[in-house]
């Protein structure tokens, strides 16, 4: 008995050593960051959703991305491109719903307002330099995503539409310059029976002739349409829309959405359109030149007020993801005054201010849009804007087929729509 005794307290003692000897190579790392940087050697891998277009993916791809790694080896960036329409966003909702959502998205700013509103996207303002990011963007970017005392946004690229004419017939009419109001270019129209290229009757095509011709959606405070769509401005300004329409001097397709009013006005067969920068930005060399010889670009008169909409995407965190302080770090980098100005190569403008004033400069045929962009509206930025929006061009549609006349149908669409304000 003595002797496993013996035997047994000599076994303890050799594991109690070995135990000791494994605690002693452990206590030589006796500095705390030492530790944190061998528990730092995990890959963090955030999902990035985009609708880049096939030239702004390869920037993204070949250069924004590999410099953002260069600079963060820890984290790597999953780009997966995605169409931009409803099929995505009511994906994103239901991912975002169940915890499944992609870390970084980059969303058009008309989403962004239900998803806020919804819980689906994390706040942005409790990142202690928020602030510091922001005061280096545009600042009429990012109320689209302010929410209850949260922002829940950072805006990315912006764009904007101009009035765009035609240089001959603005010389047949005997002007050099495009009329100072658009009550004179509806005058100019029907004296010379020149056409007005409306591309359609949706918010984003039609409200900057309505807001440039004295009417105006909501109250300020995006709480109220009656009083405001049915205002005798609006009426007055619907009903000058429809009076062209009625001479055909607004193509019948306006119904439809389906004019092609580029060629139109590069030709001639139309006075005027509005369209974003990608009516200049998709041509190069001499043809760009002669679009822009043909052509005269300026911002919709601002006489009632700003007049031009405001479009473009923001980059926001969904609710659920994985690694949101890395998702924040790569956001910041993609506004970063040097990644904004290598995405503007693309025709996207800036939301950054120093790269916006570099891109003006760059490209002959962009201050106009930057310039407008200091006067814009934005489509109301609350969470049923896409029900709003169906209502509005339901009724307008009934009101240029004549279904209903002009205050009836906006005083009709009104109503529906403050209950969806509510």
């Amino acid at each position: 008995m003595a002797v496993n005794q013996k035997r047994m307290m000599m076994l303890v003692l050799a594991a109690l050593l070995l135990f000791a000897s494994g605690c002693g190579q452990q206590s030589i790392i006796t500095d705390k960051s030492s530790v944190a940087s061998l528990n730092d050697n995990k890959v963090y891998e955030i999902e990035f959703w985009h609708t880049y277009s096939d030239a702004e993916t390869q920037i993204l791809e070949d250069q924004l991305i590999p410099a953002f790694e260069k600079v963060h080896p820890d984290v790597r960036v999953h780009p997966v491109r995605q169409a931009n329409d409803n099929e995505l966003k009511y994906t994103l909702i239901s991912k975002a719903s169940s915890g499944r959502a992609p870390d970084v998205v980059r969303m058009d700013i008309a989403w962004i307002p239900e998803f806020s509103q919804s819980g689906l996207l994390l706040p942005l303002g409790d990142n202690p330099d928020y602030d510091d990011v922001m005061s280096a963007l545009q600042s009429n970017t990012g109320s689209a995503g302010y929410y209850e005392g949260q922002h829940y946004s950072l805006p990315v690229n912006m764009n904007t539409k101009v009035a765009i004419y035609n240089r001959a017939l603005l010389k047949e009419a005997g002007l050099t310059d495009p009329p100072a109001s658009f009550a004179e270019v509806i005058e100019l129209a029907k004296k010379h029976r020149f056409k007005i290229g409306i591309g359609g009757l949706d918010a984003w095509k039609s409200l900057p002739y309505i807001y440039a011709l004295g009417g105006i959606m909501t109250s300020s405070d995006y709480k109220k349409a009656t009083g405001y769509l049915n205002s005798d401005k609006t009426i007055h300004a619907v009903e000058q829309l429809v009076s062209l329409y009625n001479e055909q001097l607004i193509d019948r397709s306006i119904i439809s959405g389906g004019a092609d009013n580029w060629e139109g006005v590069k030709t001639g067969r139309i006075l005027v359109t509005d369209e974003g920068p990608w009516f200049y930005s998709i041509f190069e060399g001499d043809e760009l030149k002669r679009v822009i010889d043909s052509t005269v670009a300026v911002p919709f008169s601002p006489d009632y007020g700003p007049a031009s909409i405001l479009g473009g995407e923001d980059l926001v965190i969904m609710q659920g993801a994985e690694y949101p302080a890395q998702a924040w770090a790569f956001m910041k980098w993609m506004v970063r005054e040097d990644s904004q100005i290598a995405m503007s190569k693309t025709g996207l403008i800036p939301t950054n201010m120093k790269a916006k004033v570099i891109k003006a400069q760059d490209d002959s045929f962009i201050p106009p849009f930057t310039q407008a962009l200091d006067q814009t509206f934005l489509r109301p930025p609350v969470k049923h804007w896409g029900k709003i929006e169906e209502i509005f061009l339901n009724d307008m549609i009934r009101i240029f087929q004549g279904e209903l006349s002009v205050k009836d149908g906006l005083t009709a669409a009104a109503e529906q729509i403050d209950k969806w304000l509510e």
